[in-house]
């Protein structure tokens, strides 16, 4: 369980500090395609590494996900959301040491996911709790798929990341993509604590998304399960005859 837990701290440490800091810096002009690919990038490159620990969650509606389908009891389930809260803040604070000085961060800050002046599009708080969620359900939905079968090992870490990346496309303008409570709690902690472009109002919205996604993760499980296509059939009740 130890051993786990350290790789869910280690991977989502370097999401936070590869993922985030890509967009901090905005990839030096790659824009939303560049920040998405480096999320997804990030991914593959965790799946394949630490992916034979802990399964390579490093997201708590991943975790949330397992634990609803009954992949994880309630004590793994504690032992990684923490590891991963603490992974990403450290994930931040690297970040935050590698960027300090530079004018990224009084520009575009650590990352950080927002509604209302802190969208790109000034989404609303009820359209970006939506949007949270449905871009958690799909990209758990894909995890919950193509985890369920063995036959999937070798080009699951590929699909998870293309998957995150697609979910970064729609999402980055609109509330810059969380659908990882754990990343979005490092970014908006560390940008806070050291004031870093709107640090401190997005650590007051980040309590979106932290439960939206967590919603989000638990809904794809939920209906994975319903739709499950191996899931053997309850036997029908037979009647007996007097």
């Amino acid at each position: 369980m130890l051993k786990k837990c350290l790789a869910e701290f280690l991977g989502t440490a370097v999401l936070v500090t590869f993922g985030c800091g890509v967009a901090a810096t905005n990839g030096l002009g790659a824009g939303y395609v560049g920040i998405a690919l480096a999320f997804g990038l990030v991914i593959v490159a965790m799946a394949y590494s630490i992916g034979n620990v802990s399964g390579c969650h490093v997201n708590p509606a991943v975790s949330t996900a397992m634990l609803v389908n009954g992949k994880m009891t309630p004590t793994e389930f504690a032992g990684y959301v923490v590891s991963q809260f603490l992974g990403a803040t450290f994930g931040a604070f690297i970040l935050y040491a590698m960027l300090a000085g530079t004018p990224f961060l009084a520009e575009n800050g650590m990352g950080t996911n927002g509604y209302g002046e802190l969208s790109a599009t000034n989404i609303t708080v009820g359209g970006a709790f939506i949007a949270e969620v449905v871009l958690t359900f799909v990209f758990v939905f894909a995890i919950c798929g193509v985890t369920s079968k063995e036959k999937f090992g070798n080009p699951a870490g590929l699909v998870i990341g293309a998957t995150l990346t697609l979910v970064h496309l729609l999402g980055l303008p609109l509330t810059g993509t969380s659908v990882n409570p754990a990343r979005s709690f490092g970014a908006a902690f560390v940008s806070m604590i050291f004031g870093c472009n709107n640090g401190a109002a997005a650590f007051g919205q980040v309590w979106l998304f932290i439960l939206a996604p967590l919603i989000g993760g638990a809904l794809a499980a939920l209906a994975y399960r319903w739709l499950d296509p191996e899931k053997k059939p309850a036997p029908a009740k037979t009647s007996k005859k007097k």
